[in-house]
């Protein structure tokens, strides 16, 4: 099978260690992975503040890139549910405004074939053990985009669970949101910082030296709330988890 690693930008510019387990991790399950050097923003962040219709060109381009591949595979919650929930929306509305079908009919060819890493891994290849290992004490937190958005339910804890050396504990709370939300941290800074902290005391009271998550932007506002409170604790993409084996395993 041959199909599309879509990175994203947060991964692109500050987590690239992502993007390449993602590559050794479906290489060793037999896929062949390409990454199209043409790729760009998907839009989200315009979407998401307001400027809709300029996001149109940058989801018509998604479509010209990857629209030959059979799959297109991406570890961010976040960004698939923007082409699997918003894209239709940005067609239909398009339509609705009296600008015909023509954007609707381009995103129609990427929407269905793109998923979030472990839906990929789940429902498409059918596994749950990858031959990971990683020992390691380990919370899980499911983020709004995965869980709400993508629904992807117990596909992340059902690969972790699989993975040896891993001791999967239970987050408090953790269908709270982690207080993100792209320019939300920005626009609203002291809820966003109060929820991170929030997030944070809850997985530290689990015990656990992981947190991870199958988007980095969560992970990063985690990650820094974690610095800022000293606990400890490292947040790692749920990508690295499985990628490590016991020839070469990740940190």
């Amino acid at each position: 099978m041959r199909v599309a690693l879509f990175l994203t930008c947060v991964n692109d510019t500050l987590y690239p260690d992502t993007g390449r387990a993602v590559v050794n991790l479906l290489t060793r399950l037999g896929v062949e992975v390409d990454f199209p050097m043409a790729q760009t923003c998907c839009g989200q962040a315009h979407y998401n503040t307001g400027y809709r219709r300029e996001a149109e060109p940058l989801a018509r381009h998604f479509s010209d890139v990857f629209g030959e591949y059979e799959a297109i595979v991406t570890p961010s919650g976040s960004c698939g549910a923007m082409v699997r929930e918003l894209y239709p929306r940005m067609g239909s509305r398009a339509r609705a405004e009296g600008r015909g079908n023509t954007l609707a009919t381009a995103l129609a060819s990427v929407v269905p074939k793109t998923y979030e890493l472990t839906e990929f891994l789940v429902d498409v290849l059918g596994v749950t053990d990858v031959g990971a290992y990683y020992p390691h004490r380990v919370t899980y937190h499911p983020t709004c985009h995965g869980l709400r958005g993508l629904g992807l339910g117990e596909r992340p804890r059902r690969l972790l669970q699989a993975v040896k050396g891993l001791e999967l504990v239970e987050l408090p709370g953790a269908d709270e949101c982690c207080g993100f939300g792209g320019t939300f941290a920005l626009k609203n800074s002291d809820v966003s910082a109060a929820m991170g902290a929030d997030k944070v005391r809850n997985a530290e009271s689990t015990g656990a030296e992981v947190l991870c998550a199958a988007d980095n932007s969560c992970l990063m506002h985690i990650g820094g709330t974690m610095t800022r409170l000293r606990t400890g604790m490292r947040p790692v993409h749920i990508a690295e988890i499985l990628a490590s084996t016991e020839e070469e395993p990740a940190l």
